[in-house]
């Protein structure tokens, strides 16, 4: 099972989404519902809403990238360590996913908004579950998760 910690950064996000929090838990319970991974396991992490100045710095600080993103994963654990620490505990903390108001709100409609949010966090827990896109192989793998995901919780 998948939990998400909400944190509210920027209060601009409730002009789109009236409660970011229950928005993100219904789609989590979703994907616990239908997804079969990770069963016997908590696995948590947090979810931080924030702007396009606040993951600048966050970007700068720790990607040494001095420009705005859409999206920041900060995983605890690399995938090796992260699978055996799931063999072994029953809840582990996945890490910290940040997502930037301003690349989200460039939909246009609010249906676009939240099918641009669901795909970053989803891209951003994929991060933090030890998956990347740095190959070719690894980022068509990666895209074909993100796309089942997102099927489970539409």
């Amino acid at each position: 099972m998948i939990k998400v910690n909400v944190i509210l950064n920027n209060i601009s996000w409730k002009k789109y989404l009236k409660n970011p929090n229950s928005f993100i838990d219904k789609k989590i319970d979703l994907l616990n519902k239908k997804n079969k991974l990770y069963k016997r396991n908590t696995l948590i992490c947090s979810l931080l809403l924030s702007g396009a100045k606040e993951i600048k710095k966050l970007n700068k600080k720790f990607r040494k990238k001095n420009k705005s993103t859409d999206v920041l994963s900060f995983p605890f654990y690399e995938k090796k360590q992260l699978n055996t620490k799931i063999r072994k505990e029953k809840e582990v903390y996945l890490g910290d996913i940040i997502i930037n108001l301003s690349q989200v709100r460039n939909k246009n409609n609010k249906v676009k908004f939240k099918k641009e949010l669901n795909k970053l966090w989803i891209h951003g827990l994929l991060h933090l579950l030890g998956y990347d896109h740095k190959s070719d192989t690894k980022y068509l793998q990666m895209q074909k998760l993100e796309n089942k995901f997102s099927y489970l919780i539409e």
